[in-house]
Formats: C-alpha cells, sequence, structure tokens
C-alpha cells in the first residue's frame, strides 16, 4: 500500500512538472514566434531592396511574392516569384531559383529582372561551394554578382551568357570556374521562359 501512495505521488509530481514545462514551452513558442517571423520579413525585404530599387515600384513587394503557378516553374527551377509594380504596371521581378550544378550541389539566388530582360541585381541565398574559391559568389566576399547589374538577356545575346571560358561575358574564378558557370547557366536557362510567362499571364488578367 505503502509503495502505491508513493508510486501516485511521484507519479502527480512527474505529471505537474510536465504540465508545467509544456506551459514554458509554449509560452516561449508565443513570445518568440512573432519576433522570428518579423526578422525572416526584414531580412527577406532587404534583400530584395538590394536587387530592386525600392523607389522604382510603388506596391507592398514583399507581400507580392508567391509561388509560381506555372507548369514550367519546377523545370525551370523557380520557387517564388515576387512582381514590382508602378501604378499597377509590372516595372520588376525578383525570382528565387536553383543552380543544381554548383561545385558542391545547389546554389539557391535570388535574381531580379525587369520585363524588358535587363537584370537589376543578383544575390546568393545559400551554398555550400568551396571556401576561398567558389563563395567568391557571396557579395561580403567578392563583388562578382555586380557584373550582372544591367547586362540585358535576350534569344539575340544567349551565347554572350556564360564566363570567359565557355567563350561568353562573365569572369570565372581563379581554380573555380564550375561555381560561376553554374549560376550564369540557370540564368541563362531561367529569365525568359520566366519573363514569357508573365507577359502571358499579365494578358490573361487583362482579359478577364
Amino acid at each position: 500500500m505503502q509503495t502505491v501512495k508513493i508510486s501516485l505521488r511521484y507519479g502527480m509530481i512527474l505529471g505537474v512538472i510536465a504540465l508545467i514545462c509544456t506551459a514554458l514551452s509554449a509560452a516561449v513558442y508565443f513570445l518568440t514566434t512573432a519576433p522570428i517571423a518579423q526578422a525572416i520579413a526584414n531580412q527577406q525585404a532587404e534583400l530584395l531592396a538590394q536587387i530592386i530599387p525600392p523607389q522604382s515600384y510603388d506596391n507592398d513587394l514583399l507581400a507580392s511574392c508567391d509561388e509560381p503557378h506555372f507548369a514550367q516553374a519546377k523545370t525551370l527551377r523557380i520557387e517564388k516569384i515576387c512582381v514590382a509594380e508602378k501604378n499597377h504596371q509590372p516595372v520588376a521581378y525578383a525570382y528565387e531559383t536553383i543552380a543544381p550544378d554548383g561545385y558542391s550541389g545547389n546554389i539557391r539566388f535570388l535574381v531580379g529582372i525587369t520585363p524588358q530582360g535587363e537584370v537589376l541585381g543578383l544575390r546568393v541565398l545559400e551554398h555550400k561551394e568551396t571556401p576561398g574559391l567558389g563563395d567568391k559568389i557571396e557579395l561580403r566576399i567578392s563583388d562578382w554578382v555586380l557584373s550582372f547589374n544591367h547586362k540585358k538577356i535576350s534569344s539575340d545575346n544567349l551565347n554572350d551568357w556564360a564566363v570567359k571560358k565557355d567563350g561568353g561575358q562573365f569572369d570565372q574564378f581563379t581554380g573555380a570556374t564550375i561555381t560561376p558557370r553554374a549560376i550564369v547557366n540557370q540564368i541563362k536557362r531561367s529569365a525568359l521562359p520566366l519573363l514569357q510567362q508573365m507577359k502571358v499571364n499579365a494578358v490573361k488578367e487583362e482579359q478577364n
């Protein structure tokens, strides 16, 4: 009988402790969720401002971001599209895409581009490239990503969209050609189909 009472007492103590821990975890979750979400939103807004000048549009660019809803998106490895508008007309797009053929795997990056095909900016979001070699795609290490600024891509100049080793206009890194090649090639693969699709979407919206 004494053993049963002791077991019940310890069971109740453990139950109370578990309840307190659960309550504390829930409180921490609710207290930190909003600040974390706000920090992420601030970071995303800052990145968007780096590739599309905020004075060039008048809509809420961050709120416009959405997953692509067209069949080619998965093939093109486009994961998110944001639309910058001025007076309800698109003036630029920011799209998140993945180069699958980096030296150490996927390279996730963000591209700002006008409907006319002028690249406004590029920022790398995530990669696993070799430190000291492939990581020069990061702006904090090298200004290589700035070489895309104001470069125009069209069906007439696709041969230029390659690293110099492949006959194009973009520098490669000493001892690390694969990394910059992967980014240039992914822009070459994705930009024009994306712009064409956005044009089709705009026509459909006008018709509706």
